[in-house]
């Protein structure tokens, strides 16, 4: 049975809304035009605004294989593909080892099954033709979440799309994500903008890293808190603050005066809550792809704690 391009979207997760592209195909968005298009005076960001982070393929099925027609619009760095079956990884296809355009196919176990395709963190994916040789029903997930931030957030850095820290606890907690996250960004309130359709439950914030030496952070964090809390002036936000590195370009007592001004700002605020990112991944070295960046390792543990903040602060 091949599904629609309505019924295939449904099936569709991590996008606020979703286009229909030349050829047919299907993307998942993040930001709204109007965000896009500010991105522009940034081809970096711009591009990395359209990135497939945290957009999956969530179904239940009783089928034993499926298969989907796609296509790389662009490659950021190549990470993976990954499948997962009833919360247990089965399959991981590196980003290196496909063509340009294709097609994934996918054997299944006899039996009813939840099944989760990761598409890839740091390229632009499309996809089309979803074919499954079974019965199949969309996965209703009950919390929103909003997560902005950096390239951390986006998933950078562990080469495993399923182990970014967002996808991680939105795994375990059951999460339906937006995430706003891109490579290199900072606090700016330019690009914040309503989600017309999109009532996030709860929102959380991973800036900060990218502007620790700068000279205007305090001024950056306070008109972006102010910004942020004007939009959602009753949705508890949670803000991580950045999290520790030792890469050549880090300055850790700016890093850690970068810390005390988020936790400043956000003390204005009565829905907003602040946890000290320096007890999100151990400080060593080894957790870290490049002293910044968390690898695999790092994003598992680094989600592993995220999901128990939002469980402690009682938000799931």
């Amino acid at each position: 049975m091949q599904l629609s391009f309505n019924s295939l979207i449904r099936l569709m997760h991590g996008g606020y809304r979703y286009e229909k592209m030349p050829g047919g195909y299907a993307v998942g968005r993040h930001y709204t035009p109007e965000q896009l298009d500010y991105l522009k005076f940034s081809d970096f960001f711009h591009v990395r605004g359209m990135f497939s982070s945290s957009n999956t393929l969530e179904f239940v099925t009783d089928a034993t294989e499926f298969s989907f027609d796609y296509l790389f619009a662009y490659y950021g760095s190549k990470d993976t593909v990954d499948m997962f079956v009833n919360g247990v990884p089965v399959r991981s296809d590196k980003v290196e080892n496909l063509a340009k355009r294709g097609t994934l196919t996918y054997s299944l176990n006899p039996g009813k099954k939840t099944v989760v395709v990761y598409l890839p963190l740091d390229s632009e994916m499309w996809i089309k033709r979803l074919r499954i040789n079974g019965k199949w029903r969309s996965v209703k997930k009950k919390t929103k979440v909003l997560w902005a931030g950096d390239s951390i957030t986006q998933g950078y850095g562990t080469f495993v799309t399923s182990q970014t820290y967002v996808n991680v606890c939105a795994r375990k907690l059951g999460l339906e994500v937006v995430n706003q996250g891109i490579g290199g960004y900072y606090y700016d309130e330019k690009v914040l903008s309503p989600l017309p359709g999109f009532e996030p439950d709860f929102i959380v914030l991973a800036h900060g890293t990218n502007q620790h030496k700068s000279a205007d952070k305090r001024e950056r964090v306070e008109k972006y808190f102010a910004k942020l809390v004007s939009l959602y002036p009753s949705t508890p936000i949670l803000a991580i603050t950045p999290l520790w590195r030792n890469n050549e370009s880090t300055r850790i007592d700016q890093l850690t005066e970068l810390a005390g001004i988020i936790k400043e700002q956000a003390a204005k605020y009565p829905n907003v809550s602040v946890v000290d990112g320096f007890g999100m991944v151990p400080n060593v070295p080894y957790y870290f792809f490049d002293g910044l960046h968390p690898n695999a390792l790092g994003g598992e543990v680094y989600g592993e704690n995220v999901a128990q903040t939002l469980v402690d602060l009682e938000l799931v």
